[in-house]
């Protein structure tokens, strides 16, 4: 399989990716680490991570964060290890780990794969986003990456709530359609739910969700303010949203 080097955060870390026949990492996982905003010395799992491009997103822009990459797939998993280990990258590695795990283990074999309750302080996730009644992509590594299962919130918002300590984050990017799914799995687990869409522009239908809540909260779920990618012409970010996929900004909750 012929990988790349690819840049993000303007040459703060670089990835090794397959070139192609896996999902590559774009916009969606900048994004998505993005939603940790904290200072603090924290400890990060990435469920889903690929690759590893939010949890390596997460500790360029916060320099006191200790990010678990957690991917099942074997391939995945050693591309996440060797992105820890590249020259380019050596500023960073030694926060970030690989656990090759299914997001989805519970009770005693889930804390033996070293996931444990009550530890992480953040967790973030890109899930699988594509219903399982749609066409497949025709490479294996793609079409794990994007199918999602019927119980997929359930069992990774689970995981989410029992490896995190009371009163951590929850963040994660959807498709919008996933909305009714997200808050039922959230239930009496996550509150204070901030749910931001994502539009291409103005006047265009979202095309992505971003969520955070915080375990244990009794605060109510709020709508926030969309976002746009772009302006009405042209193919440039908006400054917002540049700032976000470039590391240079964090996109802060606006309560507990």
């Amino acid at each position: 399989m012929n990988d790349t080097l690819d840049a993000f955060h303007r040459g703060a870390f670089y990835l090794l990716q397959p070139a192609q026949g896996a999902h590559r990492a774009g916009m969606d996982a900048m994004v998505l680490a993005s939603l940790v905003d904290d200072e603090r010395p924290v400890r990060v799992a990435d469920l889903g991570a690929g690759a590893g491009a939010a949890g390596f997103a997460v500790a360029a822009r916060l320099p006191n964060a200790e990010v678990v990459l957690v991917e099942r797939s074997p391939e995945m998993a050693d591309y996440a290890r060797r992105n820890t280990a590249i020259e380019q990258n050596r500023a960073l590695g030694s926060r970030l780990t690989v656990i090759e795990a299914d997001v989805t283990l519970r009770g005693k074999a889930r804390v033996e794969a070293g996931l444990p309750d009550d530890h992480f302080h953040h967790v973030i996730m890109n899930p699988p986003f594509n219903d399982a009644r749609d066409r497949r992509a025709p490479n294996a590594l793609k079409a794990e990456a994007h199918a999602m299962t019927e119980d997929l919130f359930e069992s990774w918002l689970r995981t989410a709530n029992a490896i995190m300590i009371p009163g951590g984050q929850l963040s994660l990017i959807a498709r919008p359609s996933s909305v009714a799914a997200i808050i039922a799995a959230c239930g009496k687990r996550f509150g204070g739910l901030e749910l931001t869409a994502i539009h291409p522009r103005p006047g265009e239908d979202a095309i992505r969700l971003l969520v955070t809540g915080i375990k244990g909260s009794k605060s109510r779920l709020v709508w926030r303010s969309p976002l746009f990618m772009h302006g009405e012409e042209g193919h440039a970010f908006a400054a917002e949203v540049d700032g976000l996929n470039n590391g240079r900004k964090a996109y802060r909750r606006k309560g507990r």
